[in-house]
């Protein structure tokens, strides 16, 4: 076929297209906000009749006679319907799986957690997207779960504290009504009472505000190297006549070569929380081992008692603030520091988590152990 033949076949085959294009242009952009399903159709529409505008033009053009344009229109015709009706199957299915999506987009507004979402495999796409929509429902779920932990939490805390607080101060009401009618038998028993209320009363502020900077993020630290040796020691020291009057032994078990790079302040609070809560729990005649060890590039503070024990259940609520485990409020040993508000070891373990380490319970033969992770200074 000559050159000339050609170009004009594609010139005349280039004008439909572009002229059935350009309407379609124009189409779609006046029912730019209609449905999926008609901007659609009109793209389909636009491919079909450029096709069919291109070769009845092609053929009329070749001047070939009657009975081979009819051959040619009907073919064209047949085609193009068929094509027609093969696309707006293809969207219709396209526009079923649209719609599957919008239901589980709301399902995921709604906070539904979804299942199996095999019936939307329209394509590999749709199926990609669905299962992107099953993996945020359960992100959401997880994190509504955590919210509505996170409130049952604050509004027990605030409970609690409410009760930790009204108690001294119902009882310091009545001691100074005492003094002031002049009932008071032993006045100076009456003063070492209210002065041991506002002791409780001023642990129990403080550890409110060091746990709000615990968890408002401004909690500031200072570290340095530091010995466990030490840090244990010195807490051992420090409560040994607290535990000598409950016949409570405590062992120490560390190296003097295990450091770390930590706030001393901040980590010697953990750990008197925990040596508290070790000593309210351990009867008469037990035992509190503290022993420290190196594993890799970590240095492991563990503190084991011979008490009752932590139910397995309680081993991942013994960190919120608030919790206690009984539903008694009265603090079981008066060590100045600590609130006895079920506050220590919520501290504990902002602190620890604030120098990049790890505290964990966990429930041994005879009583529990609780880890302390941090990373060995290099």
């Amino acid at each position: 076929m000559p050159f000339a033949d050609i170009a004009a076949i594609a010139g005349i085959a280039l004008s439909c297209a572009l002229v059935v294009g350009v309407l379609g242009v124009i189409v779609l952009w006046l029912v730019r906000r209609r449905s999926l399903m008609l901007q659609l159709c009109v793209v389909i529409g636009s491919v079909v009749l450029s096709f069919g505008a291109g070769v009845l033009a092609v053929a009329e053009a070749m001047y070939i006679s009657p009975h081979d344009l009819l051959v040619v229109v009907v073919v064209t015709v047949i085609s193009s319907v068929v094509a027609l009706a093969v696309a707006v199957l293809l969207a219709t299915q396209l526009i079923r799986g649209t719609r599957s999506l919008q239901r589980l987009t709301h399902s995921v507004g709604d906070g539904e957690r979804l299942g199996s979402t095999g019936a939307l495999a329209v394509n590999a796409d749709f199926a990609r997207v669905a299962d992107e929509l099953v993996m945020t429902s359960e992100r959401l779920a997880v994190a509504r779960d955590e919210v509505q932990m996170l409130d049952r939490s604050r509004r027990e805390l605030i409970a609690w504290i409410s009760h930790d607080l009204r108690s001294p101060l119902a009882g310091l009401r009545a001691m100074t009504e005492a003094l002031d009618d002049g009932l008071a038998d032993d006045p100076a028993r009456f003063h070492r009472q209210m002065r041991r209320q506002v002791d409780h009363m001023t642990d129990l502020v403080d550890s409110l505000f060091q746990l709000s900077k615990i968890t408002s993020g401004t909690l500031v630290l200072h570290p340095e190297p530091m010995s466990l040796h030490d840090l244990v020691s010195d807490a051992v020291a420090e409560l040994a006549p607290i535990a000598r009057a409950k016949q409570v032994s405590l062992v120490e078990l560390t190296s003097s070569d295990h450091t770390v790079v930590g706030d001393a302040r901040e980590l010697a609070r953990v750990m008197i929380n925990l040596l508290a809560n070790a000593i309210e729990h351990t009867p008469a005649g037990g035992t509190i081992r503290i022993s420290t060890a190196r594993e890799e590039e970590t240095m492991v503070l563990s503190v084991e008692d011979s008490g009752s024990g932590i139910h397995e259940a309680d081993l991942t609520r013994v960190f919120e603030p608030g919790w206690r485990g009984t539903d008694a409020r009265t603090p079981g040993v008066d060590i100045h520091g600590t609130s006895g508000a079920g506050l220590g070891l919520a501290i504990a373990r902002g602190i620890v988590e604030a120098h990049d380490g790890v505290i964990s319970a966990h429930h041994v033969e005879v009583g529990s152990r609780f880890d302390i992770r941090l990373p060995a200074q290099i």
